[in-house]
């Protein structure tokens, strides 16, 4: 299993994901066709849709994974198929493509194109973004969305939970919002997403920690993360602006109105270098996890 994931750490770093034909495409093309006949308009207020978008929820994700798990555990292809999976399900490369997008224009003094690289990898108003922030808080939620949560269930479960983690996590995208249309129906796909992240948003907040400024980030982590809205984001954003001894969160715009957001980390303004460093924390996040995964697997066949 160790070197499964090697390999597919490798593969994403050599291939990143898909350009054309991306499989999540397909899926989400799926998951907003269901939406729309299970979800309509007359019926969105009502308290049932949480029933309704919980069997939507396993008729979109129960014949993938299924089929994922057959495939993992076919002999001799399961190992291909693992290594396949989990490179499907790893963003880690990309996230690396978008967030250096951002520093190259901010390098080139293009704080409008800075806003608007930005932009691509958060939900905010790109006219209101603040780029070095806004980069810096995406770069640490999606190392445990995109990068770390992807590997815990990897370890746990193989190529069928990575892609179970993955298409969850996708789905808490696109339906788990507190909106008119989405509050019930997306109820389930918030829910999932909650439960899969839970351990693996803590580690990945210790991960952080320990490999930045660990007391800061610690103390960060125990006194701001349950002050944050999402029970999994918090600590990973306290943990990782603490790491980094910076200061993130406070006031976003979203779709035309302002959030004050609570402050996370330290009293210090972040600058543009501190997006490689936030960077550095993920990468070299994955490392350890490898070398701790293989030491795990080599002490239980000791």
């Amino acid at each position: 299993m160790p070197a499964m994931a090697l390999v597919a750490v490798a593969l994403d770093y050599v291939l990143g994901e898909p350009r054309r034909y991306h499989p999540l495409v397909g899926f989400g093309w799926l998951a907003n066709r269901l939406e729309a006949w299970l979800n309509p308009a007359w019926h969105q207020a009502k308290p049932i849709q949480r029933l309704t978008g919980s069997l939507a929820l396993l008729l979109l994700l129960s014949p993938f994974v299924l089929l994922a798990w057959w495939l993992c555990n076919l002999q001799p292809f399961g190992i291909v198929a693992n290594i396949l999976l989990l490179y499907f399900a790893l963003g880690h490369k990309s996230l690396h493509q978008h967030a250096y997008a951002v520093a190259q224009a901010l390098e080139n003094n293009d704080e409008t194109q800075a806003r608007i690289a930005a932009s691509w990898m958060v939900s905010r108003d790109s006219a209101a973004i603040e780029p070095v922030p806004a980069t810096i808080e995406s770069v640490l939620e999606n190392g445990n969305d995109g990068v770390f949560g992807a590997l815990f269930w990897f370890f746990v479960l193989g190529g069928a939970g990575a892609l179970l983690f993955r298409l969850a996590n996708t789905m808490d995208a696109m339906w788990g919002y507190k909106t008119p249309r989405l509050y019930y129906f997306g109820w389930a796909a918030a829910r999932l997403d909650d439960v899969l992240n839970y351990i693996p948003a803590r580690l990945t907040a210790l991960t952080y920690a320990l490999l930045g400024e660990t007391r800061t980030a610690l103390r960060c982590w125990a006194k701001q993360a349950p002050l944050w809205d999402s029970p999994n984001a918090g600590p990973v954003m306290a943990a990782g602006a603490g790491a980094l001894d910076i200061k993130l969160g406070g006031a976003a715009r979203y779709q035309g109105e302002w959030h004050e957001r609570p402050q996370l980390g330290s009293d210090k303004q972040p600058h543009a270098t501190d997006i490689d460093r936030a960077l550095k924390l993920v990468r070299h996040g994955v490392y350890l996890w490898l070398a701790v995964f293989l030491l795990i697997v080599g002490i239980y066949h000791a």
